[in-house]
C-alpha cells in the first residue's frame, strides 16, 4: 500500500477531512462495493492520503496522536456511508493499537504516514470466535527464526493489508496461552485460502488465510512470549469493542435518518397525508430514535470511563458492544418495516445497512460471549476462567 499523506488532521479538522473523502470517494462507491463485493481500495487509499489511517499513531512517529474518541467518530461516520470501508478501517486501528504498543518503529512510522494498512488475524477454524484460544502453532526454526502454522477463518482485508497482527500458541510451552506476531503480507508460506461472499459487509475482504511453514524472525514477536492474551484483553479488546460499537451506531443512526426522510417525504395520494401523520408510525419511529440515542449516550459514557480511568471502565467496554449489536439489529429491522416495500429497493440504502448490521452479533466476542463476560465481571469473577487462559 502506498499513499502520500497530505497533512495529518488535528482533532478539529479530522472530521472535515473525512467528510470530503466521504463525499468524493466513499459514498459514490458504496453501492458498487456492496453489489460487487469488491474491496474498497480507492476509499481506503483516500483515507490514508488524508492522514486518517495514522490518526491514532503517536506524534513521535509522525502520526495524528488522537485518542479513541476521535477514531470512534470517524468509524461512526464511515459506517453510515459504507460498512465495508468502515470495517476495514476499524480493524486497522485495532491492530495499530498493538503495533503502537509493541511494534517496530519503522512499521509505526509507515502507518502514521498512510503507507501501511494492518489488520487482526485472530479467529481460527479450530477455535472459531473464541479468539482467546488459538490453535495455530509457533515453533523455533533456528537462527532466531520462528515457524508459524495456522488456519485462520476470518481475516478482514485478507490479501489487501500490508501486515497482520497474528496470534498463535506460545513459542515456549507453558509461557502463557497466546503469543502475538507482526506478520508481513509478503511472507512466504502466507496465503489467502478462500473467497468471501457474505450477506453483508461484502467488500471488507474477510477471507480465510493459512500459514504453512511461514518463517518470521523472533523479533516479529509483539510483547513477550505467552503475553498475547493479556495484550489482546488490555490493548486490542477496548479498541475493537468501542470501535465496533461506533460502527453499529453509524449504521443505526443512518437507518433512522433514512426512515425519517421516508416518513416525512412520502404522501398517500388518496388521503393527502404524509406517513408521519399516522400516530403508530410516529410511535415506531420514536422508539428507533430513542434506542439509537441511548446507544450514543452509552458509547459516550464508555469513552469517558476509559479516558478518566473509572473503576467501571472494563465493564462498560464489555457492555457497549453487546448493547450496540442488539440495538443496530433491532433498529435496522424496525426501519425496514417502517419504510415497507420501499426499503427492499437498493437505492434507499436501508437493506444494505440491514445486512451489514447482522455482523455485530456474531463477530467475536459474540453477543452471547459478551453477556457471559459482563455477568462474570459484574459478579466478581475473572473475565476468563483458568481453563481458557
Amino acid at each position: 500500500m502506498t499513499a502520500s499523506v497530505e497533512s495529518l488532521p488535528s482533532s478539529t479538522d479530522a472530521l472535515a477531512t473525512l467528510h470530503r473523502v466521504i463525499d468524493d470517494v466513499i459514498r459514490p462507491q458504496a453501492e458498487t462495493v456492496d453489489r460487487s463485493g469488491t474491496f474498497p481500495r480507492e476509499g481506503v487509499d483516500a483515507l490514508a492520503a488524508a492522514g486518517l489511517l495514522g490518526l491514532a499513531s503517536s506524534t513521535e512517529v509522525g502520526g495524528g496522536g488522537q485518542g479513541m474518541r476521535v477514531v470512534a467518530d470517524v468509524i461512526e461516520r464511515l459506517a453510515a456511508e459504507c460498512g465495508s470501508t468502515a470495517m476495514v478501517v476499524l480493524m486497522h486501528h485495532a491492530a495499530t493499537a498493538v503495533v503502537e504498543a509493541h511494534g517496530p518503529r519503522e512499521v509505526r512510522a509507515a502507518i502514521a504516514a498512510g503507507g501501511h494498512l494492518t489488520t487482526l488475524a485472530f479467529s481460527e477454524f479450530g477455535s472459531r470466535s473464541h479468539f482467546w484460544s488459538p490453535t495455530g502453532t509457533a515453533t523455533a526454526a533456528g537462527d532466531d527464526t520462528v515457524r508459524l502454522d495456522a488456519r485462520k477463518s476470518w481475516v478482514t482485508a485478507a490479501g489487501e493489508a500490508d501486515s497482520y497482527v497474528w496470534s498463535s500458541l506460545p513459542l515456549s510451552p507453558g509461557a502463557g496461552p497466546m503469543t502475538l506476531w507482526l506478520v508481513p503480507a509478503d511472507s512466504a508460506g502466507l496465503a489467502v485460502a478462500g473467497d468471501f461472499d457474505g450477506l453483508g459487509l461484502r467488500g471488507n475482504g474477510s477471507r480465510p488465510m493459512t500459514a504453512d511453514g511461514l518463517l518470521v524472525p523472533t523479533e516479529a514477536m509483539l510483547a513477550t512470549d505467552g503475553a498475547g492474551l493479556d495484550t489482546a484483553l488490555t490493548v486490542v479488546l477496548p479498541w475493537f469493542l468501542v470501535l465496533n460499537s461506533a460502527f453499529c451506531l453509524g449504521l443505526a443512526d443512518s437507518a433512522v435518518a433514512e426512515a425519517g426522510r421516508h416518513l416525512t417525504g412520502t404522501t398517500l395520494t388518496h388521503t393527502g397525508a404524509a406517513l408521519r401523520d399516522a400516530p403508530v408510525a410516529r410511535r415506531d419511529f420514536a422508539q428507533l430514535k430513542i434506542r439509537t440515542d441511548a446507544l450514543r449516550a452509552f458509547l459516550g459514557d464508555t469513552l469517558t470511563a476509559l479516558e478518566t480511568g473509572r473503576d467501571d471502565a472494563t465493564l462498560r467496554v464489555l457492555q457497549v458492544k453487546a448493547l450496540a449489536g442488539e440495538t443496530v439489529a433491532d433498529v435496522t429491522d424496525g426501519a425496514m418495516r417502517l419504510c415497507g416495500g420501499s426499503a427492499f429497493r437498493r437505492e434507499l440504502g436501508l437493506e444494505r445497512r440491514f445486512r451489514d448490521s447482522r455482523a455485530a452479533r456474531v463477530m467475536a466476542p459474540t453477543t452471547d460471549a459478551l453477556h457471559d463476560f459482563v455477568g462474570r465481571v459484574a459478579t466478581g469473577l475473572p473475565l476468563l476462567d483458568e481453563a481458557n487462559r
